[in-house]
């Protein structure tokens, strides 16, 4: 046989222990990516809610549950997949019982706040945490959300720490490719502040303007007439308040700042109708569907 000629492929290393803190949409999602790619034996899962976890482990999603200290002596990796505002005191939990060879990473929608907070948990042993972010997700929450399929084609942004070691960040990047995504890797100010202007704010519109219809005294005529385009605006309103809560107030600079961003193109929209400009509404009307269209065709979305 030729030096040159093909081998085998080899069968992806299995992870012998995960855990998984907060078996929802994202962190069922992960564990279910995993096994379907068959490179997990065992999963533990961590949580508050009992109800939570037992439909964890009749959904197949996860082996046992587990409390957050025999997670950290057992777990060769972790997904921390809780709330922005829970990452801190998880991490202050872990770190006593913490094996040296473990690794964690995160599933939060902020990476500046979490990043600090995990430094001060885990003081000298931030290497072991290698900050993460898949982007995708579904208005649904609970273990009955989970989909294995939920990271697939999508884009996972890594935050890595110069503390980290290389094989760490390799697990991290090994564990997201076998669920089907695409890595890539920013400063935790760049994701923040991008994220900000492509999730979080979508997310605070979408939802103020889902309360101001709510509000308003004919709101049941209202939504008895809503259709497809008010269906698709308000989605992701649906969310968990108590998630996009903890998202809004860790990014809350970020989300200011394009906030602001958005009032000007709100006026700049508003002057014209008040003018009666057809030609200048149009203009900005075709912009923003030339726009629109394009990152669909791009994005595989739509």
């Amino acid at each position: 046989m030729s030096e040159h000629a093909a081998r085998p492929a080899q069968p992806e290393p299995v992870l012998p222990v995960l855990a998984i803190v907060g078996v929802g949409l994202i962190g069922g999602s992960f564990a279910a990516a995993l096994r379907q790619a068959g490179v997990v034996g065992r999963v533990l899962g961590v949580g508050r809610n009992p109800e939570t976890l037992d439909q964890a482990l009749r959904r197949g999603l996860i082996d046992a549950a587990a409390t957050l200290e025999e997670a950290g002596a057992q777990a060769d990796f972790i997904l921390i997949a809780t709330p922005v505002g829970a990452v801190g005191a998880t991490l202050a939990r872990l770190k006593p019982c913490l094996r040296p060879e473990t690794v964690i990473s995160d599933a939060c929608s902020t990476k500046a706040d979490v990043i600090a907070a995990a430094r001060a948990a885990l003081g000298d042993r931030i290497g072991q945490f290698v900050p993460g972010h898949p982007i995708a997700g579904a208005e649904q929450t609970g273990p009955a959300a989970a989909d294995a399929q939920l990271y697939r084609g999508r884009n996972v942004i890594l935050t890595p720490l110069m503390e980290n070691p290389a094989a760490a960040r390799k697990l991290v990047s090994r564990l997201w490719k076998a669920c089907g995504a695409r890595i890539l890797t920013l400063d935790p100010a760049t994701h923040d502040t991008v994220l900000a202007s492509v999730s979080h704010v979508p997310h605070f519109l979408s939802s103020v303007f889902m309360w101001q219809v709510a509000m308003a005294s004919d709101a049941d005529v209202r939504m008895a007439l809503a259709g497809s385009g008010f269906r698709d605006f308000t989605r992701i309103s649906a969310g968990s308040a108590e998630v996009w809560r903890d998202i809004f107030l860790s990014n809350k600079d970020a989300v200011l700042n394009e906030l602001q961003e958005v009032k000007a193109a709100l006026s700049k929209a508003e002057q014209a109708l008040q003018a009666g400009d057809g030609r200048e509404l149009e203009d900005f009307l075709e912009r923003a569907a030339l726009a629109r269209r394009l990152w669909a065709s791009r994005s595989g979305l739509s």
